[in-house]
């Protein structure tokens, strides 16, 4: 009988090949936390009131906060009210990055998200003026933010240069809406006058390459009451953007990373099939389904990302999400055809039309997470400053997609612990026959049941890191500190569990498969007490010719003799 590495290999050996692993798991986790810097940076930035200075009657294109060729600015709107400037003419100009600064594409992304100041005022005697800025703040029928349904229309533009004596070229131009949700802790009285409202983060823009040195950003804010844009927004004191991107030795130690484990599964992955093509018959389910694993493995880690810096590929997030989302779903898969083709009292076995109840939710919400990042993600390779989230229509449609994605993961999680739950009674019942074979053969079996234990101690250990590091990630500051030591614990969350994915396939491929040695004839039949012709393997391939129940079929026989 030829099985696989994992149940011919000796207690010892294992061992050896599990410091090894944890050895490089280690390692990996080092590099984010000792080597690279935090994955990210955040940037604020204070938008600058612009006057958009008419020529010719036509409006100026592009004005910039600060420079040689800077625009006029106003301190505040108490001076657009005395110097009688138009709402409509005010441009709020924002230049990335901050001067004496350049951007680079090893920033890989820039996400922004826009804080609004906006300050309360009881009440309001200016005229009522429609092209006045008055009228813009303070709007004749509403004097205060209308906190329950404001909403702010922005007219936004983005362009970018190369060179500081450079035109500026448009990169998007959209209209967008938002809508404020603003909260105001005090009473509203004339003693309260001035107090800034406490409003929510609203999402700005998202671009997923940063291919230029320096971008600018135009907000204009229209008015026109007849139609009720912009009012009952308040007295908007500033803008405020909060700009974040990958830092760039973040990027080469990830892009680094990815390089060096490339080649790593490439090969592991070459070397389990040719092993596996070796074989006189032809491979089983689960042995497809690891070498599916691997494939889906070596498409996360192809460092593809190295043209991004050369390149201005805005897909790159997009494409980076469907990578994710390919290996996820086969890592799910992979779980439950795992625990499926090692209950040995399952007559459907080694077909995948067996499994469709249990990977059926999985492609569901794998599907409606797909439709769901095309619908934000992907809108924004054409507009940058979309946000699925910004409508009630497509918030409502968002919701649906996640819930739909939460239930199914859910049914999921429900059948992958049914399954494992039958897997262990069923090695439970089978062990209770174990004394009544021969010796030889009944060490066999325990280091076989060993050893399927183990590897599902290994898988829950793996899910349970992924799920600890990510929480760790979201409440610590980033970074812990002892003495001249500084650990990024984000850093290494990102690549620790990065490397211990790469392990975790790279494990399974060497340990599953074929393994070269065969048991002798007078072993395989006197001692494991096996009839000719028999293949029987209780916990990996299965591929015996009698039937899932004949190793329990075999000890009652032999309890019998």
């Amino acid at each position: 009988m030829a099985g696989a590495i994992i149940e011919n290999m000796s207690t010892k050996k294992l061992c050896i090949v599990g410091g090894i692993l944890l050895i490089f798991q280690v390692i990996a986790f080092l590099v984010g936390g000792l080597i690279a810097p935090s994955p990210t940076t955040a940037v604020p930035y204070t938008s600058m009131k612009c006057i958009d200075v008419r020529k010719n009657h036509h409006k100026t294109k592009w004005l910039m906060p600060w420079g040689p060729n800077h625009c006029e600015k106003i301190k505040d709107f108490d001076e657009a009210v005395s110097r009688q400037i138009e709402a409509n003419d005010i441009v709020f100009a924002v230049h990335i990055p901050l001067p004496s600064k350049e951007m680079s594409p090893w920033f890989q992304f820039m996400l922004f998200i826009m804080q609004l100041d906006i300050a309360f005022k009881m009440d309001n005697d200016l005229k009522a003026n429609t092209d006045s800025v008055a009228s813009f703040l303070f709007p004749p029928l509403i004097h205060c933010l209308d906190e329950e349904n404001a909403e702010i229309t922005l007219d936004v533009s983005l362009a970018y240069r190369d060179d500081t004596f450079d035109d500026w070229e448009e990169i998007a131009h959209a209209i967008e809406i938002r809508k404020l949700k603003c909260t105001f802790g005090s009473p509203k009285t004339l003693e309260s006058e001035g107090r800034h409202y406490d409003c929510d983060f609203l999402p700005f823009m998202e671009i997923g390459s940063v291919a230029h040195k320096y971008y600018l950003i135009n907000i204009r804010l229209p008015v026109n009451e007849r139609k009720g844009i912009n009012v009952g927004i308040g007295e908007i004191k500033d803008i405020r953007l909060v700009g974040i991107h990958q830092n760039g030795g973040f990027t080469k130690v990830w892009f680094a990373m990815k390089t060096f484990l490339t080649p790593s599964i490439l090969i592991i992955m070459v070397w389990y099939w040719r092993r596996i093509t070796l074989m006189t018959r032809a491979p089983v389910l689960l042995e497809k389904v690891i070498f599916a694993l691997g494939i889906s493995m070596t498409f996360i880690n192809i460092p593809v990302e190295w043209f991004s810096i050369g390149f201005d590929w805005t897909w790159m997030l997009l494409f980076g999400d469907i990578r994710q989302g390919i290996f996820y779903a086969m890592l799910l898969s992979f779980w439950i055809i795992f625990c499926g083709e090692h209950m040995m009292d399952q007559n459907e076995r080694n077909r995948l039309s067996g499994y469709w109840k249990q990977v059926g939710p999985i492609a569901v919400g794998s599907f409606c997470l797909f439709i769901f990042d095309m619908c934000e993600r992907g809108v924004q390779l054409k507009n940058p400053f979309y946000s699925i989230w910004t409508t009630e229509v497509g918030t409502e449609l968002a919701m649906a997609f996640i819930i739909v994605a939460g239930i199914c993961l859910c049914l999921y999680f429900l059948f992958l612990c049914f399954m494992v739950f039958q897997v262990f009674r069923n090695i439970s019942g089978k062990q209770s026959s174990l004394p009544a074979m021969s010796k030889a053969r009944r060490l066999h079996y325990e280091g076989l049941i060993f050893r399927f234990k183990f590897l599902m101690l290994i898988t829950l250990a793996c899910a349970a890191m992924t799920v600890i590091f990510f929480i760790v990630s979201q409440v610590t500051e980033g970074h812990w500190k002892w003495g001249d030591v500084t650990i990024q614990v984000n850093s290494a969350f990102f690549t620790g569990i990065y490397g211990m994915w790469n392990l975790y396939v790279f494990a399974l491929m060497f340990l599953y498969a074929p393994s070269h040695k065969n048991y002798g004839e007078d072993q395989s039949n006197s001692d494991l007490g096996v009839n000719s012709g028999e293949e029987l393997q209780l916990t990996t391939t299965i591929t015996h010719v009698d039937g899932p129940t004949e190793v329990y079929k075999l000890a009652r026989k032999e309890a019998q003799e």
